[in-house]
């Protein structure tokens, strides 16, 4: 997975310590790390989401066709990324839709890509709204204020730290 950090921070167009950045990457990552075994989601789905989902932003602000540009990114890279093919277009599925929602019964796997993300919301400002939310593990109270309270400081997750540099 350090590598594509690495190739995804090298094409990486804005700031790569902004809101949307690696720190960001990071906080999702352990998001759905905590996320993934109480939802059955596949966890490796969920881990590369966290560094494709934002990849391809052009700015922090509006940005609607992020979330394909990621998914199109991930595309190129396939041959590095070590899943199978329902694995793989459900990472493909998760970053397209990011920015506009899943498809109704969408797959518990995007379902939980799109939880860890949204519960990073307050590095932005904003509270984490539970009926946004997919699933009720990322609704837990519990989980709502470990990853509220992490967003809201800004924390550099031990990721960065540890497995990304």
């Amino acid at each position: 997975m350090r590598r594509l950090v690495q190739v995804v921070t090298e094409q990486y167009q804005i700031w790569v310590r902004g809101i949307h950045g690696i720190a960001h990457w990071g906080r999702v990552l352990e998001n759905g790390r905590r996320l993934a075994p109480l939802t059955g989601a596949d966890l490796r789905v969920v881990e590369l989401f966290a560094i494709f989902h934002d990849a391809c932003r052009l700015n922090d602000g509006f940005d609607p066709e992020h979330g394909p540009r990621g998914a199109a990114l991930a595309r190129t890279h396939r041959r590095e990324i070590e899943l199978d093919d329902v694995g793989f277009a459900l990472l493909l599925e998760a970053c397209d839709c990011h920015t506009r929602g899943p498809r109704p019964g969408a797959d518990i796997t995007v379902q939980t890509c799109l939880d860890a993300d949204r519960l990073d919301i307050p590095r932005v400002g904003q509270q984490i709204r539970p009926e946004l939310l997919f699933t009720p593990a990322a609704r837990d109270r519990r989980m709502i204020g470990w990853a509220g309270a992490r967003g809201a400081r800004m924390e550099i997750p031990l990721v960065c730290k540890k497995e990304w540099s």
